[in-house]
């Protein structure tokens, strides 16, 4: 081996070292809070299963409410991106999860279907931007060779949120039902609300607004970020807020994350009510069951983030997976009544669904830097949120006019394989970095 090669290997090795370190320090924060994030959106799922009896709320309702979430979602998003521009992510990012924690939490007291629209609102409102922080917060740390890897780590952070939210959803509405006077469900906001505060406080305390600012690297570590950093964004064509809201190459991928979010967000709400339809009756059951498709879902974000890394090839690792997802959703459809069938079929469906979104938000920052990647990070996420409205309504919709979720559900597969098609709008060369 040549001196020349044994450099290589060496810079290397030091590089693969120093991004570990990173990686360590700053992700299993942001993947706790993700975790929390996605919990306090999406466990509602779980509450329906007790909470539409007790208040004489319909499926519509239901769906309607899930809804709202990302009308306040939708309309605070940019701004709060913009404030986050000014006061840094650090701050920011703590005080999103802070708020959603406390309004989270206030969900129990819902007594009527306006409420219930208010407080879904509400939460919708005080999470805006905490996606687009954080994947500018990654952007900030990792180069995009690495950001594959850091993305599908932080957004693993769905996936995980139901291994660990099903079964615990699951087991606070069965077994403090009653207790103190609440429900089983007003029990489930009430704890799965606090954490978002913890972890917010913790923000504040354990993150870096920069690379200058972490004290746990060397001043040579620090040179060697922000020269990667710095290398790559050289060649972006977007740079301003302007760029980054008003640019056709934003648009599209926002339109392309809209359709992935269609499916996403109708398997996150939808989920436990399938199982139930499927002939599981208990609380308890139907979590543990749905940790099942998570679980599936996870493993898959973090191999498909590798390879996507290591190929350097962005368009297919998401197409494929969209494709997986829709045919396993029509799989569910056509055996909803054979509980082991439909369950295999979600697990493979929720792998190929939740996978998209970690190699879709690989897409944005591969053409935007600076305050154009935090506008259009806002865009991206704000035209999908409007998805998150409109999937969960369509299935309570279809649900209570036909009396199953089945219609809904091929609708969501349909979406999926556009999206697909849509991935390849983007030229491969300026994705594949």
């Amino acid at each position: 081996m040549t001196i020349e090669a044994v450099s290589m290997t060496t810079d290397a090795s030091a590089t693969r070292t120093l991004y570990s370190k990173v990686m360590w320090r700053i992700m299993p924060l942001l993947l706790a809070c993700y975790i929390g994030a996605y919990l306090d959106r999406v466990n509602v799922g779980f509450a329906k299963l007790q909470m539409l009896k007790d208040l004489g709320l319909s499926e519509t309702v239901y769906g309607l409410g899930a809804g709202m979430f990302f009308v306040g979602y939708v309309i605070f998003e940019i701004p709060s991106n913009m404030l986050m521009m000014r006061v840094g992510p650090r701050a920011w990012i703590g005080r999103i999860l802070i708020t959603w924690g406390i309004i989270s939490a206030l969900t129990l007291v819902t007594t009527s279907a306006n409420m219930f629209y208010a407080l879904r609102f509400l939460l919708g409102a005080a999470e805006a931007g905490f996606i687009p922080a954080i994947i500018y917060y990654l952007m900030i740390w990792f180069p995009s060779s690495q950001r594959g890897k850091a993305s599908a780590l932080f957004l693993a952070g769905i996936p995980l949120s139901g291994v660990i939210g099903g079964p615990l959803s699951g087991w606070l509405m069965s077994a403090l039902d009653g207790k103190a006077g609440l429900a089983g469900w007003q029990w489930m906001f009430l704890v799965e609300g606090l954490p978002a505060v913890i972890l917010g406080i913790l923000c504040f305390v354990h993150l870096d607004n920069s690379i200058d600012a972490a004290r746990w690297l060397t001043t040579a570590e620090k040179d060697k970020i922000r020269a990667d950093v710095v290398a790559e964004s050289r060649d972006k064509p977007l740079v301003s807020a302007r760029d980054g809201l008003l640019d056709r190459r934003v648009w599209i991928l926002s339109f392309t994350y809209f359709f992935f979010t269609m499916g996403l967000y109708g398997v996150s709400f939808w989920l436990p009510s399938i199982i139930k339809d499927s002939g599981v009756r208990d609380p308890l059951s139907v979590g543990l069951l749905t940790a099942i498709p998570y679980t599936g879902a996870f493993v898959t974000m973090i191999l498909v983030g590798r390879s996507s890394d290591r190929h350097r090839e962005r368009r297919w690792h998401l197409a494929l997976p969209a494709l997986v997802g829709a045919a396993g959703l029509v799989v569910s459809v056509i055996y909803s009544q054979n509980t082991v069938v439909a369950l295999a079929a979600l697990t493979v469906a929720s792998s190929g669904i939740l996978t998209c979104v970690p190699q879709f938000y690989v897409l944005p920052p591969a053409i935007l830097t600076g305050a154009a990647a935090a506008m259009g990070l806002a865009v991206a996420n704000s035209v999908g949120s409007v998805a998150g409205f409109i999937s969960p309504y369509l299935l309570g919709y279809v649900k209570d006019l036909t009396g199953s979720t089945n219609a809904g559900v091929l609708v969501l597969s349909v979406a999926l394989i556009i999206g697909a098609a849509m991935v390849f709008v983007t030229p491969a060369r300026m994705v594949n970095r």
